[in-house]
């Protein structure tokens, strides 16, 4: 009979998991995707609602740190460095905390993101960045807590924070000028070598020309003053396909030698590999 019982509660046990009751969530999570300029900026929190409560100075009191939203802390991420209100806030992921006041809000980046609400114990050194903002009176009240990008530029964009009747909204200036003459310069420059060595190992790869992988790995050796193992290893495969079979052994030496002086153990099994395979065909 327990034999019985035991066998049945492993069939069942999967469709007792998959009938869970699901429901929504009192603060469903949001996410926020915005390019600025050539900047991506990524907003992830969890929106409460007022439901007839007084919000700002009762659920969110005045003058301390609120995770600006609820559950986990809120996040934001810059792809970039970002400039607010003269200071740099480097790229990266930030918890976001403010202090809401009522005619002014403290807004704070925090480096720490993996908290549950306000960190157990807060560490100013993980403040990577604090500014203060003015607060404004929203004319018509706001339900749910709401955060955005607005008032967008190619050069700077405003980070929106507004819920029950206050506004807030922060400037972050963008480098969009210097990201676009980098990429202007490095388009004008020409190829790379890394460029010749990721268009020979796509042509390799795909079983494309030889003839043409071959001319563009040593496009990217000649570009290249250390000729690093991964480009030779390359060659010496294009060199084989093409029954080359003597360069191909010579070219793998050089590159098992490089290997084994970078200790790096994978490329010094293949290339042994490769050269004795190919000596059989010669």
């Amino acid at each position: 009979m327990k034999k019985i019982l035991f066998v049945l509660t492993f069939i069942i046990a999967p469709f007792i998991v998959e009938a869970q009751l699901k429901t929504p969530q009192a603060s469903p999570k949001a996410t926020v995707f915005q390019t600025v300029g050539l900047t991506d900026v990524e907003i992830v929190y969890c929106r409460p609602s007022a439901r007839g409560r007084a919000v700002f100075g009762n659920l969110v009191p005045f003058g301390k740190i609120w995770r600006t939203g609820a559950n986990e802390n809120t996040t934001i991420s810059f792809s970039d460095d970002v400039l607010i209100d003269g200071k740099v806030l480097p790229k990266g992921k930030y918890a976001l905390y403010t202090v809401p006041k009522i005619e002014s809000w403290e807004i704070i980046f925090y480096s720490t993101t993996n908290n549950w609400g306000n960190p157990e114990v807060w560490n100013e050194a993980n403040v990577v960045l604090r500014t203060t903002v003015k607060e404004d009176a929203l004319v018509k009240p706001v339900e749910s807590l709401t955060i955005g990008i607005s008032s967008l530029d190619a050069n700077f964009g405003y980070l929106d924070i507004e819920w029950e009747n206050s506004s807030v909204s922060m400037k972050f200036e963008v480098p969009t000028q210097k990201n676009t003459m980098d990429n202007i310069e490095k388009v004008l420059a020409g190829p790379t070598s890394a460029d010749y060595f990721s268009a020979a190992q796509y042509v390799y790869q795909s079983n494309g020309d030889n003839a043409k992988a071959l001319n563009y790995i040593d496009k990217a050796m000649d570009m290249s003053t250390e000729k690093p193992y991964w480009y030779t290893r390359l060659k010496s495969l294009i060199q084989a396909r093409s029954n080359d079979f003597k360069n191909a052994i010579e070219t793998a030496k050089l590159s098992l030698g490089a290997a084994e002086v970078a200790k790096n153990q994978d490329y010094v099994k293949m290339n042994k590999e490769s050269i004795a395979e190919w000596s059989k065909k010669l």
